[in-house]
C-alpha cells in the first residue's frame, strides 16, 4: 500500500538545509509535498521556490525586506505572510504533517517550539533548539506526543544506530568530527586565520555560520549539548573523534562492546530525507558511497588544547539550566564579529567562556528567561574590544 503524501513546512527554505530539503521533496512528489516555506529576507530565492513548488503559504520573517520586494510574480494561489510570528503560524497548521526546522541559530527556536507544542513530527536541523532549551523541549514533546527526528548528520547517525539495541544497552555515543580546515594548524597558525580561510571546509557544503563553527569545533561542542538532551544521556556518555573523511557520521557503543556506525556520503540530503520519511526509507537522491574504489577511514582524538570549544561544550552539557542559551548566543555574536573583522579567530571561544562565566546561572529557567539571557549574552560579546 502506497504511503500517504506528507505535507512539509520548511522553516528556513532558502538556506543550505532548506534548499537540500526541497531537492528531496522534488524527487518524491508521490510522498512529500512542500506545504509552506519561509525565509528571513531572501525574497528573490523564496519567490523562485514558490513558483516551482506552489506551496499554500510562504513567510518572510523580515517585514521590511518583504515590503521592499516586488511580489507581482507570486502565484495567486500562494499566500504571503510577513513577520516572525508567522513562523509559528505555519508550524501549527493542522494540514502540516512534518515541520523541518532549518533556521540557523536561536531564531529558529520559536517556530520549532510551536511545532512541538502542536504535536508535529519535527525534522530538527536547528541544533540550537536543544542547546538553548533541551529539557523544556523534550518535556513538551513528551506531553504533546510530538516526534523529534534529528537532521544533523551526527545525530541522525546516532538515532539510526541506536535502533540496533535497546536504550538501556547503550554505553556511549561517539560523535565524529571532520576536524575542519585547521586540524593540522599550530597555535601560531590559528592566530593568523582569516574569514576566508575559515569558510573553506574540506568536506561539507554548509552555510557560513555552521562552517565557522566547524572550524572552531564549536559545532561539535553544541552537538554534545544537543545529544545530551536529545538522547537523554549523561555527558560522560558522549565522546568525540576526528574523522576527516566524513564518511562515518557517528557511532553507538553498546554495553557488550559492539559499536554500530552509520556510513554515507557527506551529503545532507541523506539525513534530511530520512527525517522527512521516517520510519520508512526511500531511494535516495544523494550520491551513494562507491565501494568499487579504494578508500581509507581515519580516526584520531581531537586536540582540545588547540580547540577548547569541546571542553566548554562538555561543561555546559553538565551544567544544563541557562548555560546552553548563554553559550549559543555568545557564539553566534562572536562569529558575527569575527566575520565583520572585529574579533580574531582565536578569540571566538574565549569570548564565549568569558560571557558564560559572568552570567547568573539558573538551573531551571523558563523559556522567557532563556530568551532574555540570549539577548544579554549577545550584548556582552559586543563589549569585547574591536581589533
Amino acid at each position: 500500500m502506497a504511503p500517504p503524501v506528507a505535507n512539509v513546512a520548511v522553516l528556513g527554505s532558502t538556506g543550505s538545509i532548506g534548499t537540500s530539503a526541497l531537492e528531496v521533496i522534488a524527487a518524491a512528489p508521490d510522498t512529500l509535498r512542500a506545504w509552506a516555506l519561509s525565509a528571513h529576507s531572501s525574497c528573490q530565492c523564496l519567490l523562485a521556490q514558490a513558483e516551482r513548488f506552489a506551496p499554500h503559504r510562504i513567510v518572510v520573517s523580515d517585514p521590511v525586506a518583504a515590503a521592499e520586494f516586488c511580489w507581482e510574480d507570486l502565484p495567486p494561489q500562494v499566500e504571503l505572510l510577513t513577520g516572525p510570528e508567522h513562523l509559528e503560524t505555519i508550524a501549527r497548521e493542522p494540514e502540516v504533517d512534518v515541520v523541518l526546522a532549518a533556521i540557523v541559530g536561536s531564531a529558529g527556536l520559536r517556530g520549532t517550539w510551536a511545532a512541538v507544542e502542536a504535536g508535529k513530527t519535527v525534522a530538527l536541523a536547528n541544533k540550537e533548539t536543544m542547546v538553548v532549551a533541551g529539557p523544556l523541549v523534550t518535556d513538551l514533546a513528551n506531553r504533546t506526543g510530538a516526534r523529534i527526528v534529528p537532521v544533523d548528520s551526527e545525530h541522525s547517525a546516532v538515532f539510526q544506530a541506536m535502533q540496533a539495541g535497546r536504550r538501556e544497552e547503550v554505553k556511549r555515543i561517539i560523535l565524529t568530527a571532520s576536524g575542519g580546515p585547521f586540524r593540522r594548524h599550530s597555535a601560531e597558525q590559528l592566530a593568523e586565520v582569516t574569514v576566508e580561510d575559515a569558510l573553506r571546509h574540506p568536506t561539507w557544503d554548509m552555510g557560513p555560520k555552521i562552517t565557522i563553527d566547524s572550524a572552531t569545533m564549536m559545532n561539535k561542542a553544541l552537538e554534545i549539548i544537543e545529544a545530551r538532551w536529545l538522547f537523554d544521556l549523561e555527558p560522560d556518555q558522549i565522546d568525540v573523534v576526528v574523522h576527516p573523511q566524513s564518511i562515518v557520521h557517528s557511532m553507538v557503543e553498546f554495553v557488550d562492546g559492539s559499536i554500530v556506525a552509520q556510513l554515507g556520503s557527506p551529503d545532507m540530503k541523506l539525513p534530511i530525507q530520512y527525517a522527512l520519511t521516517y520510519p520508512r526509507r526511500a531511494p535516495s537522491v544523494a550520491t551513494p558511497l562507491d565501494f568499487g574504489e579504494a578508500m581509507s577511514l581515519e580516526f584520531e582524538p581531537p586536540d582540545e588544547e588547540r580547540f577548547p570549544a569541546l571542553a566548554l561544550g562538555r561543561e555546559v552539557a553538565t551544567s544544563g539550566g541557562t548555560a546552553g542559551a548563554v553559550l549559543n548566543a555568545a557564539n553566534e555574536a562572536a562569529v558575527e564579529r569575527f566575520r565583520a573583522g572585529e574579533l580574531h579567530f582565536t578569540e571566538i571561544v574565549p569570548s564565549c567562556r568569558a560571557v558564560l562565566e559572568q552570567h547568573d546561572f539558573d538551573p531551571s529557567p523558563s523559556l522567557a528567561e532563556l530568551e532574555k539571557l540570549d539577548a544579554w549574552a549577545r550584548q556582552e560579546v559586543l563589549r569585547w574590544a574591536c581589533l
